[in-house]
C-alpha cells in the first residue's frame, strides 16, 4: 500500500486570458485528483487572480499542513503569486503546466507554459530548488510518489538493534547529518532487548506451524526451529511495542554466540509480513527499503552484490538467507539450513521468483547523500547454494554496473523489489538535493 500524503493545490490564472476555460479545466482537475491513492487533497477552491488571493490560498493550505505544494498555472499570471504560496507552504513544489487549447479568433488562450517558465525562474533565483516541472492534462504520478518517498523518511521511526555489523564501516551514519538532510532520529536499542522480550508458548507454537508449512525444516533440529519461532513472536512484540518502521539489526557475531542461532529465518518469515528489517546493522540500507515501500512495491529487502559474470553477463544478488520467504520461485525447495556461524545459523535457503527488479541504495558519503538506481530482471536459475539469491540481467552489461558501485563508493547492500519503480526516486533526489547514480 502507497505512503498516505496531503496535497495542497492550487489554480493560477490571470483577466487577460480564457480564465473561463481554466476554471472548466480545474474544476476537472479536481476531479481526477480525488481519485489518486492514498492522497488528501487540500484545493484552494477558486481560481488565484490576485496577491490577495494568492495570500489567502497559502493560509489555507499552510494550515493544512501539506506533504507537496501543487501549483497549476491555469492560464499565465503574476509572477507574485507562486512566489507568496512558496513563501507561506514550505514543502516540495509540482509547477505544473497545461497543454495549449485550440486558438480562439486568433488569440492564445492560456499560455501556461510560459506561466510555469515565470514561477519556475523565479523560483530557482530566490534560491528555492526543490520545485519539478511537468506539462500534461494529468499530475504526474510519479511526482505524487516522489512525496511519498520522502515523507516516509521523517515520518516513520527508525530503530537500529545492537550496531552495525562487526568492521562495516562504510554502514555507518552521522546521526545528525541523516536529521539535518532528513529529519530522521534514529533510536537505538540494546540486542538484549529483543532476547529478553516476552514471548508466549501459545504464539511460539503458532509460528512453529507456519515455519513447518513454508520451509523444509528437516536440516534443522527441534531445539533451532523453537528459536527461531520464538525470535519470530519476540522480533514482533517488539516492533510493535515500539512502533518501528524499520529496523537495522546487528545479526552477527552477537546473535549466533549468545542468542543460539542468527536473525536470518525468523527476519525472512516477518519481511514477508511486510516488516522492514535491515541486517548487519544497515540503516540507510532500512531507510531505502522503506523508500521502496512508500511508492507501493512490495515486500522489499537487501541484497549483495556477490557475484558477477562478465562473460554471461549477469550479476548474482545474493545474501546469507533473509530474503522474504514470499518472494520463492515456486519451483526449488524452500529449506532451513545451518551452514555457516559454526552449525547456529539457521537461515532461509531458496531461489526468488524471475521478473523485473529494482534496485535502490539511499547512500551517504563525506556529509553528503546519494541514490543508486538499477533496473534489472531476475531471470530462472537452479538450487545450487545456500542462502536467499537471484540471477540478475541489467538493462546494461553488468560491468558497467558494477563499474559505478565500485567508483561511487556505494555501500555493498541494496534494496531490491519487484516491479519498475526507479522514476520517482530521480525526482525525489531532485528535490532533495542528492546526486544521482545510475
Amino acid at each position: 500500500m502507497k505512503e498516505m500524503i496531503t496535497l495542497g493545490v492550487v489554480c493560477l490564472a490571470r483577466t487577460t486570458f480564457d480564465f473561463g476555460a481554466a476554471k472548466e479545466l480545474w474544476a476537472g482537475i479536481r476531479r481526477d485528483l480525488d481519485a489518486l491513492e492514498n492522497v488528501k487533497i487540500v484545493a484552494h477552491k477558486d481560481l488565484v487572480f490576485e496577491l490577495e488571493d494568492a495570500k489567502n490560498a497559502a493560509e489555507e493550505i499552510a494550515s493544512a499542513r501539506v506533504d507537496g505544494l501543487v501549483i497549476i498555472s491555469g492560464t499565465f499570471h503574476l509572477g507574485h503569486l507562486a512566489l507568496e504560496l512558496a513563501k507561506s507552504v514550505h514543502a516540495p513544489i509540482l509547477l505544473w503546466g497545461l497543454p495549449e487549447l485550440p486558438y480562439n479568433g486568433g488569440k492564445i488562450r492560456l499560455n501556461s507554459v510560459c506561466g510555469v517558465n515565470l514561477n519556475a525562474s523565479n523560483l530557482y533565483k530566490s534560491e528555492i530548488r526543490n520545485y519539478y516541472v511537468t506539462i500534461g492534462n494529468k499530475i504526474d504520478e510519479n511526482w505524487v510518489d516522489a512525496i511519498r518517498a520522502l515523507k516516509v523518511l521523517s515520518h516513520s521511526h527508525i530503530g537500529i538493534l545492537g550496531y552495525r555489523a562487526h568492521g562495516f564501516f562504510n554502514l555507518s551514519v552521522a546521526d545528525l547529518t541523516l536529521y539535518q538532510q532528513m529529519g530522521i532520529l534514529i533510536d537505538h536499542y540494546e540486542l538484549s532487548e529483543v532476547w529478553n522480550f516476552p514471548a508466549s508458548e501459545e504464539a511460539i507454537a503458532a509460528r512453529t506451524a507456519q515455519l513447518k508449512n513454508i520451509f523444509d525444516v528437516s536440516g534443522i533440529s527441534a531445539a533451532q526451529l523453537s528459536k527461531v519461532a520464538t525470535l519470530a513472536v519476540k522480533l514482533q512484540g517488539f516492533l510493535d511495542k515500539y512502533a518501528i518502521d524499520a529496523l537495522a539489526i546487528r545479526c552477527w557475531p552477537e546473535f549466533a554466540a549468545e542468542y543460539g542461532i542468527s536473525p536470518c529465518a525468523a527476519m525472512s518469515l516477518l519481511q514477508s509480513e511486510d516488516r522492514i528489517l535491515a541486517c548487519e546493522g544497515d540503516v540507510e540500507g532500512g531507510i531505502s527499503m522503506l523508500m521502496h515501500r512508500a511508492v507501493g512495491a512490495e515486500t522489499p529487502f537487501l541484497f549483495d552484490f556477490s557475484q558477477v559474470d562478465f562473460e554471461q553477463d549477469f550479476a548474482l544478488f545474493w545474501h546469507c538467507g533473509v530474503a522474504p520467504c514470499n518472494l520463492w520461485d515456486g519451483r526449488c525447495v524452500r529449506s532451513l539450513d545451518t551452514y555457516f556461524a559454526g552449525g547456529k545459523g539457521v537461515t532461509a535457503d531458496f531461489v526468488l521468483k524471475e521478473g523485473e527488479v529494482s534496485v535502490l541504495r539511499l547512500d551517504s558519503a563525506g556529509g553528503k547523500y546519494r541514490v543508486f538506481l538499477q533496473k534489472a530482471r531476475a531471470i530462472p536459475m537452479e538450487k545450487e547454494l545456500k542462502g536467499t539469491y537471484l540471477k540478475a540481467k541489467f538493462d546494461e552489461p553488468v560491468r558497467n554496473v558494477l563499474d559505478k558501485v565500485i567508483q561511487h563508493g556505494v555501500a555493498h547492500h541494496a534494496s531490491v523489489v519487484y516491479g519498475n519503480y526507479i522514476e520517482p526516486f530521480r525526482i525525489a533526489a531532485k528535490i532533495a538535493g542528492w546526486e544521482v547514480i545510475e
